[in-house]
């Protein structure tokens, strides 16, 4: 079964799209969704555990016992806990983000939706964040999921990505475009 975009061509969506057929079986896909957004949040917020995921040194004992410490700390499901042993010992653990991604567009694929991941300089006001999921549901064609953040060295505008399309309307985007230009 292919997935939007082409997502299970790649590695990461082979693993995203294993760990969501396991999870259709068992029930449990909103569980593990809820799951990879406690990993993905943990590994922006935390410098530490986003070094170790990329760390190549660690050896793959280290790394599995460190995974199942991260998995109790953030209390994951049975199966979100197995699935971090796996990529451990496969040495897949730099791949997480990606198949975090992978795995929220396989399931809202299924349900009918798209995520739209935003970022913008400054924080959107719930307004200006409901008028842009309008505007993008028009766009897409089906319900729009929001996903918002800050990045100031954006300095202004908008980047919005939807599976595999990005819009990219930021200040930072349009300046070095100029700069570019201007060096002929």
């Amino acid at each position: 079964m292919e997935n939007s975009g082409g997502i299970k061509a790649s590695l990461q969506g082979r693993y995203a799209s294993a760990l969501f057929d396991l999870a259709s079986e068992n029930g449990t896909v909103s569980a593990v969704e809820t799951d990879l957004d406690k990993i993905g949040e943990a590994i922006k917020e935390s410098a530490d555990f986003g070094a170790l995921i990329r760390n190549p040194q660690i050896s793959r004992d280290a790394a599995g016992k460190a995974m199942e410490a991260v998995a109790d700390v953030l209390g994951l499901s049975p199966l979100t806990k197995n699935f971090l042993g796996v990529l451990a010992g496969n040495r897949r653990l730099s791949a997480l983000p990606e198949i975090i991604r992978a795995f929220t567009a396989i399931a809202a694929a299924q349900r009918g939706e798209a995520t739209a991941e935003v970022t913008s300089a400054h924080a959107l006001s719930d307004e200006q964040v409901e008028q842009l999921r309008q505007k993008l549901e028009v766009r897409e064609g089906r319900n729009v999921k929001m996903k918002t953040s800050v990045d100031p060295d954006l300095l202004g505008g908008l980047v919005v990505t939807i599976g595999s399309k990005r819009i990219d309307s930021s200040i930072r985007t349009r300046l070095n475009s100029l700069a570019q230009a201007m060096k002929g």
